[in-house]
């Protein structure tokens, strides 16, 4: 690796340090406009995941970006199941996130949601993802469609989801195709179907534990490290400090 690339990477960390997202960004999108696609893919590649997160989770519908278009599915998993250490209780940066990567146009979705499902806490973060969805996702899971006057509270056994793992699908993925939570949910029912039941048990656990006044708690318990994102604007939100310890378990 080159002192050039050397230098990026510790202008760009100390940039996310100090919470100016958008200038990190801008320093990698020029990497990439000087040296191409490949010298960003070597710098991003040297990135701990926090950095990586700290970067693609301010994603901008307005514009393209160069780094949510080059990240692997290792790099997006590494940096998903850490996202839930952000205060982000909306679930909207992860979302965001999620649906410009996972839905870009030359991704393979199931590449990606593999690499997610393979690590620990890759259910929890897509489970997180279906959060304020849950009942939609019953109703999908127990009829095949996301109907609402079919969701009526009622669950399949976890026996039952299993037994229904490799059903054909009731709806085309063309006609819920979203490149959103809709889309998403199929691809996992359809073409991950264990990790689309593994995901839906953590989701139905965080719902009984959210009713019981749990999540709350935990949340509490788990503060250090996390932000407060009373200021979400792009670029403006101080990234999570994350310690060497927890990157190390990823």
């Amino acid at each position: 690796m080159s002192s050039n690339h050397l230098a990026l990477i510790a202008k760009t960390q100390s940039l996310i340090a100090a919470g100016d997202i958008v200038g990190a960004e801008s320093a990698l999108v020029e990497l990439a406009d000087t040296e191409g696609d490949g010298a960003l893919m070597v710098v991003l590649d040297q990135l701990p995941p926090k950095d990586i997160l700290a970067v693609i989770r301010e994603y901008d519908n307005s514009k393209e970006s160069i780094i949510n278009l080059m990240v692997t599915p290792a790099q997006f998993a590494r940096a998903v199941v850490i996202e839930k250490r952000y205060k982000d209780l909306t679930r909207t940066h992860l979302r965001g996130m999620v649906n410009s990567i996972i839905f870009r146009e030359d991704a393979n979705p199931v590449e990606f949601l593999t690499a997610v499902g393979d690590l620990e806490g890759g259910s929890e973060a897509l489970a997180d993802y279906f959060a304020d969805k849950w009942s939609r996702v019953e109703t999908f899971a127990r009829t095949g469609n996301f109907d609402a006057l079919e969701d009526d509270g009622q669950m399949l056994s976890e026996t039952a989801l299993y037994a229904s793992a490799y059903a054909k699908p009731t709806v085309d993925q063309d006609e819920v195709a979203d490149q959103d939570w809709m889309e998403l949910a199929w691809i996992l029912r359809y073409q991950c179907p264990d990790l689309f039941i593994e995901m839906l048990l953590v989701l139905r656990a965080k719902s009984r534990a959210f009713d019981a006044g749990e999540e709350e708690a935990d949340e509490a318990e788990e503060g250090d490290g996390k932000v407060d994102l009373a200021d979400t604007d792009r670029g403006k939100i101080t990234p999570a400090n994350l310690e060497s310890e927890e990157e190390s378990a990823i």
